[in-house]
């Protein structure tokens, strides 16, 4: 049985700014259990990003592989890389990049909808439930809070039952009661679906609930420090 769902082998990336060449990653190395909440932490321009849109087939490294639930990412053509996003990946974002103009429902049934799935909105009920939002299918973004945004955004994420849920500053628009009720969330989603979570912080108070915490320094890995999560 294979014990690692993401696995990044000697992983670089390179690219120009301003005419100038970043290293974004230099020959980084990193397995990834499945089921284990992982928190990339340092300081901005570390490499979190880079790490997360690396891991989601979001983009391709310069050098070196990644592995993502076997499949080696820079092997596959443009449709190959969005038939893996669309079957194993879920993404979660600050600024929780809903549709305006979709109702809420509506916005969790979107990636089921672009890929041709069953039952969308069937479904869309059944994630809303999960993070505790019945009742609220038919409101506009605009019209809950930021936490509750955020929570949709979250079932958006999990309604294709991923095997990896990327989140990037999860709760870096939220206050710290509606911050400690996403990492909660976010917890119970490992625990209890087996989900595997990749989650990018500056935050110290969020790697509470985490069982890994990857240190990166100049787009390499600094240290890693297991801890037992709460």
């Amino acid at each position: 049985m294979d014990t690692t769902l993401i696995r990044f082998e000697r992983v670089s990336k390179d690219y120009l700014a301003d005419g100038e060449p970043v290293h974004a990653l230099r020959e980084l190395s990193l397995d990834v259990a499945p089921g284990q909440f992982v928190a990339l932490m340092g300081r901005s321009g570390c490499g979190k990003s880079t790490l997360l849109n690396m891991a989601g087939a979001m983009d391709l490294p310069s050098g070196g592989r990644v592995l993502l639930d076997g499949q080696d990412t820079s092997q596959l053509d443009d449709a190959g890389l969005t038939r893996l996003r669309r079957e194993k990946v879920g993404f979660v974002f600050q600024s929780f990049q809903l549709l305006s103009n979709l109702s809420v429902a509506e916005n969790v049934e979107l990636p089921l909808l672009l890929s041709g799935g069953v039952n969308a909105r069937e479904r869309a009920r059944e994630a809303l439930g999960w993070v505790e939002l019945s009742g609220y299918e038919t409101r506009l973004p605009h019209q809950i809070s930021g936490g509750q945004m955020q929570r949709v955004a979250i079932a958006r994420a999990l309604v294709h039952a991923p095997k990896l849920l990327l989140a990037d500053e999860p709760i870096g628009n939220l206050d710290t009661n509606t911050g400690d009720l996403i990492l909660k969330l976010l917890r119970r989603i490992v625990t209890e679906r087996g989900t595997t979570i990749l989650m990018a912080t500056h935050s110290p108070e969020s790697v509470v609930v985490c069982d890994q915490i990857v240190r990166l320094r100049d787009g390499r890995i600094e240290a890693v420090e297991a801890r037992q999560a709460r």
